[in-house]
């Protein structure tokens, strides 16, 4: 990518490069320095690139990782940030946004280290005071954070993906590991997945152990209600949000911002419950028909049994994919969960990427017993499976469409074709209407 200076740039591909311009030297492209020198280009390290682009070094940057939550946490912490009057910059999977303007569309969950540096200098001519960002395994790997100083650093769970990448969940669960070797403020689910971190500037969270931010109480009736322990103080908080892995994500947030801010608890209280959640986060869909819908980025196996154990108390009917070119290992472990929570499921695609749909599905389905599959249909057309999702739902059923969240795009042999969960399930809903309509008029539906 290119980042504009004014009488030149800085890139990080080599392709770009011409005479004059800055080739910013990182672990990724280090194999292209001498193609870029070739073209002319001075080559410069981050230090460098920091100084030309004049970033503000007394940002507060706040990194949030794991396999779940990082999302919705990010989400939660600069939401409440702006609402207790801080200028924020958020970047993740979901985009970049500055002061609640989105400035670039999704992309990687964590960019490359030239993307990460322009969303500074964004957040520094904005007058930013905090850099929220969610940190991916792959990013930590590939060290795509480069020296990035970090006020805080938050560790959401830890469960079985990116497999495809990582090879073992050892080695997924060493690469977190390494995130959390400084001596920064570092805020651990205690709940979690164990590994060893640094001590040193390490506060803990958590609902089943002991914790410094602890829950005493908790209701899950119509969003959540708590009474969270923070040292000797109690705060009560209450939020439109759903389900139990949603209070780890609040309380992962409130550590973070009060140990980095110290606010007024009143005003606190009141920006939690402000926060109403992530599109394509336990997104309920609205529809004239008072139907029970939600869409949810759910794609690995806690991720879906969170989200299906949260509406458990409804009669479910599922849509669920497993995403193509990827851990392969979690296809099966998927199916049986949401076999084991739904009445219907409609196994189907998600982004077959490479990979025949047929062949994922297959994986998806293989190792179930008999009783497992009786409630299972495949369907490879993702728009298919939610229609027929749709026509199977009774007035007190939900469907719960998994995997994509606020995607509007599915990928098929490198290509993104357009495609949104969200409205694809309001075309749905019309179709059935005007079907059920005729069917209606000619005498055949009452």
């Amino acid at each position: 990518m290119k980042v504009n200076l004014d009488n030149s740039y800085i890139t990080d591909n080599s392709n770009e490069c011409e005479k004059g311009c800055y080739f910013l030297l990182t672990n990724s492209n280090s194999k292209y320095e001498n193609d870029a020198k070739s073209k002319g280009a001075l080559v410069i390290n981050e230090a460098k690139a920091r100084e030309l682009l004049k970033i503000n070094e007394n940002i507060k940057i706040i990194g949030i990782t794991g396999t779940n939550g990082k999302t919705t946490t990010a989400a939660a912490i600069y939401s409440i940030l702006l609402d207790l009057g801080k200028k924020v910059f958020l970047c993740g999977t979901r985009g970049a946004f500055c002061n609640d303007k989105k400035v670039a569309a999704k992309s990687l969950t964590t960019g490359f280290l030239l993307e990460l540096l322009s969303y500074l200098q964004v957040a520094t001519l904005n007058n930013c005071e905090y850099f929220v960002m969610e940190v991916s395994s792959h990013a930590i790997a590939q060290n795509r954070c480069g020296d990035m100083k970090f006020a805080a650093k938050i560790y959401t769970n830890l469960t079985q993906d990116h497999l495809d990448f990582h090879e073992t969940f050892e080695n997924y669960a060493n690469c977190k590991a390494s995130f959390f070797q400084d001596e920064c403020l570092k805020i651990i689910n205690q709940d979690a997945y164990k590994f060893s971190y640094n001590v040193k500037g390490a506060i803990t969270y958590g609902i089943e152990n002991p914790a410094l931010y602890s829950v005493k109480a908790y209701t899950l009736n119509n969003g959540i209600e708590a009474i969270i322990s923070i040292k000797n103080e109690i705060f009560e908080i209450s939020s439109p949000l759903n389900g139990l892995f949603n209070i780890y994500n609040l309380l992962a947030a409130i550590a973070c911002i009060n140990e980095l801010l110290k606010p007024n608890k009143e005003n606190l209280e009141k920006a939690i419950s402000n926060f109403a959640g992530v599109m394509g986060r336990m997104q309920n869909i609205d529809n004239n028909e008072n139907r029970n819908i939600i869409i949810d980025f759910a794609h690995t196996p806690d991720g879906v049994k969170n989200v299906l154990e949260t509406m458990g108390h409804k009669n479910l009917i599922v849509v669920l994919g497993a995403g193509g070119n990827r851990d392969k290992t979690k296809r099966t472990p998927m199916a049986k969960i949401a076999s084991h929570y739904a009445k219907n499921v409609y196994l189907t695609s998600d982004n077959p990427r490479d990979e025949r749909p047929i062949d994922i599905l297959n994986d998806m389905i293989d190792g179930l017993n008999e009783n497992e599959l009786k409630n299972i249909n495949i369907v490879i057309d993702r728009k298919l499976a939610i229609h027929k999702a749709l026509l199977a739902q009774n007035d007190d059923d939900c469907v719960m469409i998994l995997g994509k969240g606020d995607e509007d795009y599915q990928e098929i042999k490198g290509v993104k074709y357009p495609f949104s969960d969200e409205k694809v399930v309001l075309e749905c809903l019309k179709e059935i209407k005007k079907y059920k309509e005729k069917l209606r008029l000619k005498g055949e539906y009452v």
